[in-house]
């Protein structure tokens, strides 16, 4: 005879009881079943599976690599031919301010009338703004012109926004974490490779290459990018005039992304000053790659782990914030190079997580709007934080110095900013992106 076995589960405190089905003694065992092919790959295999992701993404990062080569090759460029650092740092200080102003400005066209349209006019005026500031170096031309021209290349877009709206628009909400991890990473890298290219092609071709170099991968990048069409979010016509602006709503989280800023900067100008002082300046740029790669590290293992609060996240770069600042009072190269390393994991899971909160309160069809934003309050924090340091530096000495970028990283944790208490819940009917 064949058993009958009755099903039973509890539902608070009640008993159900399910109707009783019949295995028969001679029934096959059931076949095995098999993971699905899409689920045994990576989180990042699965992602670039997606039709066209590996190109936009391809074109993505050729015209992100310029983005930590045209300040540095600005400087070199006019100090070579001017003889003057100062004027150098006020031609580029004066890019950043422009920015600041026309990017939010750039980027609301974007969600208006869609990146293609508008990313592709705005680069090849960024990109003649850089043509104009290379002929006016190398001319002769007044100071004046100098400023304006680098002012020009503030229309350039926010090209890592571009491509984190593509993921957002093409992913489901709990594979974004992912994505933006990748995001993070490769912004990371290309300030990593970008100033070691520009260092190179300008002290090793001449001093306009770096300028040269960066507006031609800028341009082709973006060429690629706008190119697939197919992955490209709808504009939102309309819809994006009349709502709520981004920044009401993320105020907070702008004052968070600004203390972000000043420990990137401060903690920059801090380790030069500080490497100079002990004779080790040909060290700087190594041991601050340090710092690079130490997130863009973080970063990709962070996309393959469960997301953590935004909190968590901060508490952790407070804590890694203090490390350079213990070390460098040992005056030891090898401690402050493994206490940057250390510090530099710590960044990337605070700009994921922080990243996430902007896409979640952003208003529908403002998220290149609220992405730019977020970028304009680091860039702002990292020019307050090198100021800071700068003048840290002179007055207090370089151990000193570095209680700025941790005091920086505790504001952050106790600023008010929005809950992040909302979390993505993956479920067995989550949507898997194939």
């Amino acid at each position: 005879m064949p058993q009958r076995t009755p099903l039973m589960a509890v539902t608070g405190s009640t008993l159900v009881l399910a109707a009783p089905t019949s295995t028969p003694a001679s029934a096959p065992a059931p076949a095995p079943v098999r993971p699905s092919p899409a689920r045994t790959r990576g989180p990042y295999a699965r992602l670039f599976a997606l039709p066209g992701t590996r190109g936009f993404t391809a074109g993505n990062l050729l015209a992100r690599l310029p983005m930590g080569m045209f300040g540095i090759s600005a400087v070199m460029m006019i100090a070579g031919q001017r003889g003057s650092y100062a004027l150098a740092g006020a031609v580029t200080a004066t890019g950043l301010a422009a920015t600041a102003v026309v990017a939010p400005w750039t980027a609301r066209l974007v969600d208006r009338h869609g990146q293609a349209r508008i990313a592709v006019p705005a680069t090849v005026i960024a990109a003649l703004g850089s043509l104009c500031l290379v002929v006016c170096v190398r001319t002769g031309a007044p100071a004046w012109t100098l400023f304006a021209s680098y002012a020009a290349t503030a229309t350039t877009p926010n090209i890592g926004g571009l491509s984190r709206a593509r993921w957002t628009h093409l992913l489901p909400r709990e594979a974004h974490h992912t994505a933006m991890s990748f995001e993070q990473a490769a912004d990371e890298l290309c300030y990593l490779l970008g100033p070691v290219l520009a260092a190179l092609l300008c002290t090793s071709v001449f001093p306009e290459a770096g300028t040269l170099t960066g507006a031609a991968l800028l341009l082709t990048g973006m060429l690629v990018f706008t190119a697939h069409r197919a992955t490209e979010p709808p504009p939102a016509g309309r819809r994006s005039v009349g709502g709520p602006s981004p920044v009401r709503a993320l105020l907070p989280l702008l004052a968070l992304f600004l203390a972000t800023g000043v420990v990137f900067g401060s903690m920059e100008v801090t380790s030069v000053a500080h490497l100079a002082g002990l004779g080790l300046g040909a060290a700087s740029g190594p041991v601050l790659a340090l710092q690079a790669a130490g997130s863009c590290a973080a970063g990709l293992l962070y996309g393959t782990l469960r997301p953590r609060s935004l909190r968590a996240c901060l508490a952790a770069l407070a804590g890694a914030m203090t490390l350079p600042w213990a070390a460098a009072a040992t005056g030891s190269l090898p401690l402050l190079a493994g206490a940057l390393l250390l510090a530099g994991t710590a960044t990337a899971p605070v700009m994921v997580t922080a990243m996430s909160r902007v896409h979640a309160l952003t208003p529908e069809g403002r998220l290149n709007e609220g992405m730019t934003l977020a970028v304009t309050a680091i860039l702002a924090g990292i020019a307050a934080g090198s100021a800071t340091a700068g003048l840290a530096v002179d007055h207090l000495g370089t151990t000193t110095a570095y209680a700025l970028p941790a005091m920086a990283a505790l504001f952050a944790l106790f600023v008010r900013r929005p809950s992040d208490r909302t979390r993505v819940v993956l479920t067995t009917g989550a949507r898997d992106p194939q």
